[in-house]
């Protein structure tokens, strides 16, 4: 299995397809693993450009993650990681927590990214999210078990439609069941602290790169008030809203958001 020392730590990552152009890398939200992205996601990006994926500290297969961090810090291993891999510029897509790492990414790093993706995100919480946040916190500090978390993130995370299909939901909730989270409860909690802790709103106009916006309507983690917001905010942005989605619109209009992103990273 591929791994590379960042910062002291083994990170791993998978790198997909051999097209040419500047590689994307996909930063994944939190609770997840890159392996989410794999479904979807890196058959289709990755016939068009060079895809990486990749654990942060103490998810999935990468060691580490013990210490207190932010997501400006994840953006430090994002960097540590495309230095490792000899990668100079990459055009970088984040969802939620993913995202806020992305903005940090183009802020402290401007000549190592290409173009932006922000799914599913904000540049700062507004009371709501910090009382869902610290609520989803409190529950994994409390250690109940990991399909409660689950189902709780699901009424926010899927679209209505999506949770009517009841098989689908538990079959979603059994593999959690079966195989465990990618991470353990308190670097969970900890990703948690980080989320609530994010706040770019002042500085995202600084982010010159062409970035693009995605969110899904129905999405009631990050409403699409947020995402205009930062369309609204960073220069070079423009805002794409699927009509049929909510914060997983990646899964329930992969095959819309995947020529979105596609047509967006090959626009020149």
């Amino acid at each position: 299995m591929p791994h590379t020392l960042v910062h002291g730590e083994k990170l791993y990552y998978e790198e997909h397809g051999d097209a040419d152009g500047v590689p994307l890398v996909l930063a994944m939200g939190m609770g997840g693993s890159c392996r989410g992205w794999l479904p979807l996601q890196v058959p289709e990006l990755s016939r068009h450009r060079r895809t990486l994926i990749f654990d942060y500290p103490g998810v999935g297969q990468s060691s580490g993650g013990e210490a207190p961090f932010s997501t400006a810090d994840l953006a430090h291993t994002l960097i540590g990681l495309l230095d490792a891999l000899e990668i100079p510029r990459v055009s970088l897509l984040g969802a939620f927590m993913g995202g806020m790492v992305a903005q940090h990414t183009a802020l402290e790093h401007p000549d190592r990214v290409e173009r932006l993706v922000l799914v599913g995100t904000y540049a700062r919480p507004d009371a709501k999210r910090r009382m869902l946040l610290s609520h989803w916190r409190d529950l994994a500090q409390e250690g109940v078990p990991v399909e409660v978390l689950v189902r709780d993130r699901l009424l926010w995370t899927a679209q209505d439609a999506t949770i009517e299909q009841t098989d689908l939901i538990e079959q979603m909730i059994a593999f959690f069941r079966r195989d465990g989270a990618p991470l353990s409860a308190d670097l969970f909690a900890r990703q948690c602290e980080a989320c609530l802790a994010h706040d770019t709103l002042d500085r995202v106009r600084e982010i010159a790169h062409p970035t693009l916006v995605a969110c899904g309507r129905h999405d009631a983690l990050t409403p699409p008030a947020f995402h205009r917001v930062l369309a609204d905010e960073i220069p070079n942005a423009r805002l794409v809203t699927f009509a049929y989605g909510a914060h997983l619109v990646m899964v329930e209009s992969a095959e819309s958001f995947n020529h979105a992103v596609v047509e967006f990273v090959s626009d020149t």
